[in-house]
This record gives structure tokens, C-alpha cells and sequence, in this order.
């Protein structure tokens, strides 16, 4: 009997080695690297993409990356759950040294999609990829950052790399690791299908599902309806003041969701953050001006085919 508990204590001591030798080998290696990949592409900054690419970029990129020199060179995310550590967003202004002037369109829009830079380093988590977004979309953000717009202009400004904890790490090494590249073309969906147009603007081009599913690090962002929660809310972020508040259920569902809202509701709420009780809502869920109504429209339509979810977000 005493033979058979010693060699369950063996096992159980050389577990917890393997175990702990892995989390040392996480914690002490860093972010993963990878094998830069190349393209050749010379995006055409015509001024319809330039255009798009300042709407994709108003819903994307300039909250995150806002410095107090009203240029995107970079700030301290005050909205990032804790549990992600510190994070200091980037410089991605036209400068040289500090920002992406000498980026190639290709590093870019392999950047965007995969969160790999030229050099091999990996933008984890807090980074969002975009590996479903069109390449014309992504060819309008790159003429936009290449554009006279007054937030791409070259900055020197340049904050404290975010050093990574030891969750972004291990994150950064299995579930939320870099997307595949993709082997095809990725074209916008036929504007005349509405509840297609609505999916890709939901899922791909604003990526409403990140905030509004159950947590950033269970979801999904090659296939979003496998996300825990899908659009069901409950994902806990930070105010300004750092208080915890968690977004919203914007499913069908009647109760709890946006079942009871009509479109023009849904509309007034996406772009002038007004509820239909007339109480407004809370960052960090901006106002989009910036959208037109049709595309607001569209992701109405498609929410109301999403799975209701009834699950009662405290608010």
C-alpha cells in the first residue's frame, strides 16, 4: 500500500515540475516571434478609400490610439481589464523613427491581419487582428494612414513599451495567437444583401462582437459566432475612472437584449448613445457618428437573426 502512494506522490511531484517548468518557460521567454511574412502591394490612395478608411479608422483605431498631441502616437489604455496588465498603445503615425513611415503597404496590411510586425514580433491580445475584413477594406485604411489626415502626421512622440504579463503571454502562445494568413482574396459581401452586409459589419469591419460576447479572451476571431456568449454582453471592462462596467446584451432577446428596440432606436443609440428610455449610455461604448445609417441599419438587421441570449447584464 505504501509502495502505490509513493509512486502516486512520485507522479504527482513530476507533474507539477512539468507544470511549473512550462509556466517558468512562458514567463521568462516573452511574446512569441515568427517568420516575417512578405507581400509585395502598392495600395492606390484614391480618395473613396481614403474616405473609408477614416470611417473604418474613427471606429478602430483612433480611440486606442490617441496621444494627448491629438496624433495617433500612442496612449495608456485606461479601458483594458486589469488583468492585462499596463498597456501603452503604439505610435502608428507616418514618423520614421518612432511611428510606421517606414512601413511597406505589405507590412501593414500583414500587421492588420495577423498582428505579426515586419521585424517578427507578435501584438498580442489587446491588439485586434482582422483576419475577416476585406482587403478593400484594408487597402482603405492604408490609404488613410498614408493620407494628409491630420492624425497621421509624423509624431516623435514615443511612450514605455507595455511589458506583458504572464496571462498575455500564454494567451499569445495558444488560444489568441496570430490568425493564419489567408490563401484567398477576402471581397466585400453584395451590398444588396442586406443580412450579409449587416454580418461583415458586426463581425469583421467594426467588430461589435469583441466587446458585447462574454470575454475578449474566449472569443473567436475566425469564426465570432463560436464565441462564448455570442453578442450576449457581460464582458467586464474599465471606465476612465477605472470602475469595471459590462457591455451590453444586444441580442433579440426581449427581456435582456434589444429585442423590444425598433431600427430607429437601434440607430439613435449606435450613433448618438441615447437608450430608447432616453438615459444614455456609458463608456466605454462610444457614439459613432461617423456611420451612416444604412450600415447602422444593416447590423440591426443582422443582430436580430443572432441566437437571443437571456442573460441579465448588471448595469
Amino acid at each position: 500500500m505504501k509502495t502505490w502512494i509513493k509512486r502516486i506522490g512520485l507522479v504527482v511531484l513530476a507533474l507539477l515540475l512539468i507544470v511549473a517548468g512550462f509556466a517558468a518557460f512562458i514567463q521568462f521567454s516573452g511574446l512569441p516571434t515568427f517568420e516575417p511574412i512578405h507581400m509585395d502591394l502598392q495600395v492606390e490612395a484614391t480618395p473613396e478609400r481614403i474616405a473609408k478608411g477614416a470611417k473604418i479608422a474613427a471606429v478602430q483605431c483612433m480611440n486606442c490610439h490617441m496621444g494627448n498631441d491629438n496624433k495617433l502616437s500612442g496612449m495608456v489604455m485606461e479601458d483594458v481589464p486589469k488583468e492585462f496588465g499596463v498597456i501603452r498603445s503604439k505610435n502608428i503615425t507616418q514618423d520614421k523613427e518612432k511611428g510606421i513611415g517606414n512601413w511597406t503597404d505589405g507590412e501593414i496590411y500583414v500587421f492588420l491581419r495577423t498582428g505579426i510586425r515586419k521585424d517578427g514580433s507578435f501584438a498580442p491580445v489587446y491588439m485586434p487582428k482582422y483576419p475577416l475584413l476585406a482587403d478593400e477594406d484594408i487597402y482603405s485604411i492604408i490609404a488613410w494612414l498614408r493620407s494628409d489626415a491630420p492624425p497621421v502626421q509624423p509624431s516623435s512622440r514615443e511612450l514605455a513599451p507595455t511589458v506583458p504579463n504572464f496571462l498575455v503571454k500564454i494567451l499569445s502562445r495558444t488560444a489568441l495567437g496570430p490568425p493564419p494568413f489567408p490563401e484567398e482574396p477576402i471581397l466585400l459581401p453584395d451590398t444588396n444583401d442586406i443580412l450579409a452586409t449587416g454580418r461583415y459589419y458586426a463581425l469583421a469591419a467594426y467588430d461589435c462582437y469583441n466587446c458585447h460576447s462574454a470575454d475578449f479572451k474566449t472569443n473567436s476571431s475566425l469564426e465570432p459566432e463560436k464565441s462564448v456568449g455570442f453578442f450576449g454582453g457581460g464582458n467586464p471592462m474599465l471606465n476612465l475612472e477605472g470602475e469595471t462596467v459590462f457591455s451590453a446584451n444586444i441580442t433579440p432577446d426581449p427581456t435582456y437584449g434589444i429585442g423590444s428596440w425598433t431600427e430607429e432606436e437601434f440607430v439613435k443609440a449606435v450613433k448618438y448613445g441615447t437608450r430608447p428610455d432616453g438615459t444614455q449610455l456609458r463608456y466605454p461604448m462610444l457614439t459613432h457618428t461617423v456611420l451612416p445609417d444604412e450600415e447602422i441599419q444593416a447590423i440591426y438587421t443582422y443582430l436580430k437573426t443572432v441566437p437571443p441570449l437571456q442573460n441579465e447584464v448588471k448595469r
